[in-house]
């Protein structure tokens, strides 16, 4: 009988627990936003600021920041990606084959890069673009880079997972895995290939066991496979492929173990201290750099949990409470109509020029607040 008190009590305190999030918000507003005009107004921006004629993204949009990065050039696209879907808009999927030529140039002629993580991001793109047109190159691409990807699978540290690089094997990353697992689900999907499927819930299986806080629900940096020493700070692009993973998985088994993962993932980005803005309750600014991606990887898979018909109604309702108000102020207060760019904090509009990190996050949140709808 204790241990059923024990659970009542403990079921009780969670629920308590998930209420502190406020189920409303009131805008004083005096407009109702049109997201699918807003979604075409943001995401013109990555064709016509940023786009460089040799087939990639530059870094910024006043020129300043020409230089290739590789990894992303995987979050640009998954925005044009989306504003195609959305639009049918040909000025998007003209972009699909010179960026898919562009970048192996600019990347000395191969896809391959000494960054798994790296490659794990081109490769979730590639999957996208394969869905989109039904190209094969694309898919090709996705199962080459996969290649390369489980070479970075190594048991001497760590007793598993995927390094972050191929010359630092010993260094274990949640995003170097998260990812991984998350990429070996989504060819499954459009493969049927078992292999896939079992690397996935491999993958996985170790990133839960060793990044991940089961009590909390945070996802933890890396593991240093020499010394055992976790780096336990949380970023929201590490929780948002954890919860992109675990619900592809469930997807595809049925576990509910796998939606709880994903769900408590969600819980700890959206109500932690150290992960948001709790003034505006919107997603803490991450910085300048990769840092400006961040967030919008975080909504690319949040709004998709959100979206899950199994999902628990209670924790639906936080969520969309929270991804609705990240929307609304991030269009709101934190862009200029004018000038429609982004900065790393989504409470303050960018001025004059901005980079492509902080403009893709951006994008993506609207595009996803299309995308659902309501």
């Amino acid at each position: 009988m204790k241990y059923k008190l024990l659970f009542f009590f403990i079921t009780g305190m969670l629920l308590a627990s998930c209420s502190k999030i406020e189920d409303e918000y009131v805008y004083d507003t005096g407009y109702a936003i049109d997201w699918s005009a807003a979604a075409d107004s943001a995401s013109s921006t990555l064709p016509e600021r940023f786009w460089n004629e040799e087939g990639y993204f530059n870094y910024e949009n006043d020129g300043n920041g020409t230089g290739f990065q590789y990894w992303p050039q995987a979050q640009a696209m998954d925005v044009i990606i989306d504003a195609y879907l959305r639009s049918g808009n040909t000025k998007y999927s003209d972009l699909f084959t010179p960026w898919y030529e562009g970048i192996k140039v600019k990347n000395g002629n191969s896809y391959w890069n000494n960054f798994y993580d790296d490659m794990e991001w081109i490769a979730l793109t590639m999957v996208r673009l394969y869905e989109t047109t039904q190209d094969e190159k694309y898919l090709n691409t996705a199962k080459e880079l996969w290649g390369y990807i489980e070479g970075g699978w190594n048991e001497e540290y760590g007793g598993g997972g995927i390094a972050w690089k191929s010359d630092q094997r010993w260094s274990k990353n949640a995003c170097s895995n998260g990812p991984a697992a998350l990429l070996a689900m989504r060819l499954y999907s459009v493969t049927q290939d078992e292999v896939y499927k079992n690397w996935g819930i491999k993958i996985y299986a170790w990133l839960r066991e060793n990044l991940f806080n089961k009590a909390t629900g945070a996802v933890y940096d890396n593991l240093n496979g020499e010394t055992g020493e976790i780096g336990s700070f949380s970023l929201s692009y590490n929780q948002g492929t954890f919860l992109g993973a675990a619900h592809e998985l469930y997807k595809v088994t049925g576990e509910a173990n796998y939606l709880k993962d994903a769900r408590k993932a969600a819980y700890f980005c959206i109500s932690d201290a150290g992960m948001i803005d709790s003034g505006n309750n919107v997603l803490r600014d991450e910085g300048s750099g990769d840092g400006g991606f961040f967030k919008g990887i975080f909504m690319r898979y949040f709004v998709k949990l959100i979206m899950e018909p199994d999902l628990d109604e209670l924790y639906r309702k936080k969520f969309e409470t929270f991804f609705n108000n990240n929307a609304e102020v991030l269009w709101r207060k934190g862009v200029n109509k004018l000038d429609i760019l982004f900065s790393t904090n989504w409470t303050t509009p960018a001025s004059g020029s901005t980079q492509l990190g902080a403009q893709t996050s951006g994008c993506a949140l609207i595009e996803a607040r299309s995308l659902w709808g309501k």
